[in-house]
C-alpha cells in the first residue's frame, strides 16, 4: 500500500492544488512514483482521458507534474454546476445524472465503495499519493458524512498540511480557527501549517510565528511566496479571468476577446494564448471590451441555453452578430460553437429545458439528449479556402466533452466554417503550437503585420512551470519535516 500525505486549505483558493502539484513533482524529481487524487471535485475545467473519461483539470495537472498519465482514478467523483442547486455528477469518469444539492448530499456516502477502489487502484501504482482536499475541512454543517476532507483522511489514514492564504490578510486567523473547528481526532492528523502566497519581506512575518505558538502547537512546514504561474486552473473562481491577470503590453499588437459567459467552462482551452508574443488576451464582460477585437471568442459552457439567453440579455449577441457583419474573426468551442447555430434544443430537459434561436452564423442546430460525448481527438485540419484558409493541414489535438447532436455540414476537419466564423466541439482546440502559429499568422495578415511568430508547445510550457514551481516550495518549505510525516 501506498504511503499517502493530504493538503487540506483553510478556504477554497487557499492554493492547495498548487501546492499538490509542486509537492508532486518535487517527489517525482526525487525519484519517486507519486499520484495525485481528489475524491469530489466541484469544477467545470474537466479534461477526458485516453479510456474516454471525464475528469477535473487540476487532478490533469497534478498528473503532469508526477510524470503520470491522467486517469480518473485520480478523481472518481467530478461535480459540474449547471446553475441554481442542480449540478451533474460524473463517477469514474461519467456521468451518473443531473442531481440537486439535497439529492446528492444524501446519497454521496454511497460512493465511498468508488472512492476507495480508484484509490487502490492508484496505491498499485505509485509509492506516494499526494491527496488534495476541498474547500475548508471545517463546513461543520457539512462534516457527518465528509468525503473528501477529514472524513478522506481518516478513511485513508492520511497526514494533513494545512495550508492558508495570507494574500487576502488574516492568515494566523484563518489557520487557527480552522483547526480550533476540528475534533481532537482530527487536530491530531494535522501535522504541519503552510503559509501560502506571501508577499515581501519575510523577516517581517517571522515574529507572527513565533506568536502563534502561544495559541496552536502545530508546527510551521514553511512560507510560500506568491508566485504568478502559467498552469491550467480549477475553475471559473479562478483569477485568470479576472482582466487582471493578464496585463496588456504596450507592444501588444492582437486582441483577443473571449466571452466571460456566466456559466464558462474549461477557459484552459485559452491558457495558450498567454505564450503568444503581443496578444492581448480580454475576458469580456459587456461589449465595450470587443471594441477593436481581432479575434472574438465563444468559449464552452455548462448551460448552453442560459449562457445564450445571457448574451441577448446583456446586448453581446447583437455585439457579436454587428463584429462578426464586419468581418471580425469569430470562432466557437463547444457550447458556444452551438450558439453560433440557428437553434439550440433541450426538449428532453437534459440542461434546464427549453428551446432558443441561436445567433445564425452557422447553418447548423443542436438537439440535446441524454448521451454524452466523451473522447479524444487527433487529426490534420484539411484544405479550407476564404478567412480561415491557413489553419489547413495545422495540427489538431484535443478531446471532446458535450451533452447533444449538431446537425449540419461539416466542410473541413474538425470544424464547420461560414466565412469568418468557426465552430468545434474540440477542447484544446488551440493548444497545438502549429495551429496556433498558422491562427496567428492569418490575424496578422488581415492587419498587415509582417513578423514571423513561434509558439511554445502547450505541454512543454507546462513543465517548465511545474519545475519553476517544485524549486519554489523546495526553497520555502521543510521537506525533511514533510518526508518525515509522510513516513519516509
Amino acid at each position: 500500500m501506498a504511503k499517502n500525505l493530504m493538503i487540506q486549505g483553510t478556504m477554497s483558493g487557499a492554493g492547495k492544488s498548487t501546492i499538490t502539484a509542486g509537492i508532486l513533482r518535487i517527489l517525482l524529481n526525487d525519484g519517486y512514483r507519486a499520484a495525485p487524487f481528489k475524491s469530489q471535485n466541484m469544477a467545470l475545467n474537466s479534461f477526458v482521458t485516453k479510456d474516454n473519461k471525464e475528469m477535473g483539470r487540476a487532478q490533469v495537472v497534478q498528473a503532469i507534474a508526477a510524470g503520470m498519465e491522467p486517469s480518473s482514478d485520480m478523481n472518481p467523483i467530478l461535480i459540474k454546476p449547471m446553475g441554481d442547486t442542480t449540478s451533474q455528477v460524473i463517477v469514474n469518469g461519467e456521468p451518473i445524472g443531473n442531481m440537486k444539492a439535497s439529492e446528492y448530499y444524501v446519497m454521496k456516502n454511497s460512493l465511498i465503495p468508488d472512492i476507495r477502489a480508484a484509490y487502490d487502484r492508484l496505491s498499485d501504482e505509485a509509492d506516494i499519493i499526494v491527496i488534495e482536499g476541498a474547500g475548508s475541512p471545517v463546513e461543520i454543517n457539512l462534516r457527518d458524512n465528509d468525503i473528501v476532507n477529514m472524513g478522506l483522511a481518516e478513511i485513508m489514514d492520511a497526514p494533513v498540511l494545512l495550508v492558508g492564504n495570507i494574500d487576502p490578510g488574516g492568515v494566523f486567523a484563518q489557520l487557527l480557527g480552522t483547526v480550533s473547528l476540528m475534533t481532537e481526532e482530527e487536530r491530531a492528523r494535522v501535522k504541519g501549517l503552510i503559509i501560502n502566497r506571501f508577499r515581501g519581506d519575510k523577516s517581517l512575518l517571522m515574529p507572527g510565528l513565533q506568536m502563534f505558538k502561544e495559541y496552536c502547537s502545530i508546527p510551521f512546514a514553511g512560507v510560500v511566496p506568491y508566485v504568478k504561474l502559467d498552469l491550467d486552473d480549477e475553475d471559473s473562481v479562478s483569477e485568470r479571468l479576472d482582466n487582471a491577470f493578464h496585463t496588456a503590453s504596450e507592444s501588444a499588437k492582437i486582441k483577443i476577446c473571449v466571452l466571460r459567459l456566466p456559466f464558462i467552462s474549461n477557459h484552459s482551452d485559452f491558457t495558450a494564448f498567454g505564450s503568444v508574443p503581443g496578444a492581448n488576451l480580454i475576458y469580456a464582460k459587456d461589449t465595450a471590451d470587443l471594441e477593436d477585437a481581432d479575434l472574438i471568442i465563444l468559449p464552452g459552457t455548462k448551460n448552453t441555453l442560459k449562457d445564450l439567453l445571457w448574451l441577448r440579455e446583456s446586448k453581446m449577441e447583437q455585439a457579436v452578430l454587428d463584429m462578426a457583419g464586419k468581418g471580425t474573426l469569430i470562432i466557437g468551442i463547444c457550447g458556444g460553437f452551438q450558439m453560433l447555430g440557428e437553434k439550440v434544443d433541450d426538449r428532453d430537459n437534459n440542461e434546464g429545458g427549453g428551446s432558443l434561436k441561436g445567433l445564425s452564423l452557422l447553418p447548423l442546430s443542436t438537439v440535446f439528449d441524454s448521451n454524452k460525448t466523451l473522447k479524444q481527438v487527433t487529426g490534420q485540419i484539411g484544405n479550407i479556402e476564404g478567412e480561415y484558409a491557413g489553419l489547413s493541414g495545422a495540427d489538431v489535438n484535443g478531446y471532446e466533452i458535450h451533452m447533444g447532436v449538431t446537425e449540419g455540414d461539416r466542410d473541413i476537419f474538425p470544424a464547420y466554417i461560414n466565412g469568418n466564423v468557426l465552430g468545434t466541439y474540440i477542447h484544446g482546440f488551440f493548444d497545438s503550437p502549429d495551429l496556433m502559429e498558422k491562427l496567428i499568422r492569418i490575424i496578422y495578415k488581415r492587419k498587415g503585420i509582417e513578423d514571423d511568430i513561434k509558439i511554445e508547445d502547450h505541454i512543454l510550457h507546462t513543465e517548465k512551470e511545474l519545475d519553476r514551481l517544485a524549486d519554489v516550495l523546495r526553497e520555502n518549505l521543510d521537506m525533511e519535516m514533510i518526508y518525515k510525516i509522510i513516513g519516509l
